[in-house]
């Protein structure tokens, strides 16, 4: 099978996003008067909306669910600021997208805000290698990642098989539910075990490998 086209997705994959990411949402948690958390323990939650994030992290600490609005509100004031200043590219993924871009359409299908996702793309100098970046507005409660990944295979008016390149199990299930071939990448947040749960097509452990896969 010849790969037409490419999707990817944001944090865990571009981008690590782990220390803006994990630092606002202890933010949150500090202005709605509750005890921040080791960052390592935030990471897990990287990935699903930031919705559901703190649906779960309130949830563990048997907190009010009423807080969860007030915590996303408190998040993106700190990381509106932080996401650009934060936030770093994995390594080998500005050569790896040059390179690809170059002989595939690519677009990025993220569960992050695209209010937040095209600056933070900007900021790491690869936002121009994509044809779309597509992400849930942020009036968006809980966009399921299988609803973006339709809306970013329609702005890049995809034909033919197409990747989708991820690091969480929802990544994934999405690429299965639109007939993708679904690469899951070992330097993100999901573990090997999460992706191989997932049923994904090929696991990459490098990025430069994604250039040989994809080809």
């Amino acid at each position: 099978m010849r790969i037409r086209s490419a999707l990817f997705d944001l944090d865990g994959v571009l981008a690590d996003s782990r220390a803006a990411i994990a630092r606002s949402m202890n933010h949150a948690l500090v202005q709605v008067e509750l005890a921040p958390e080791a960052e390592a323990r935030l990471h897990p939650l990287i990935g699903p909306p930031l919705h559901d994030a703190f649906d779960t992290l309130l949830g563990d600490r048997e907190a009010d669910p009423a807080l969860v609005d007030a915590c996303v509100g408190h998040y993106r004031e700190r990381y509106r600021t932080a996401c650009v200043e934060e936030t770093l590219p994995m390594d080998g993924m500005r050569e790896t997208v040059r390179e690809l871009a170059k002989r595939l359409p690519l677009a990025v299908a993220t569960s992050k805000p695209a209010a937040f996702a095209e600056p933070i793309l900007e900021a790491l100098e690869l936002a121009a290698y994509f044809r779309a970046i597509v992400g849930p507005s942020l009036d968006a409660r809980s966009e399921p990642k299988t609803v973006t990944v339709g809306r970013a295979l329609a702005a890049l008016g995809a034909e033919g098989p197409t990747a989708m390149v991820g690091d969480r199990e929802h990544d994934a299930i999405a690429a299965r539910a639109h007939g993708l071939v679904a690469v899951g990448v070992t330097w993100g947040i999901g573990s090997v075990e999460e992706l191989r749960r997932a049923g994904v097509d090929h696991l990459v452990e490098q990025p430069a490998a994604l250039v040989a896969l994809l080809r």
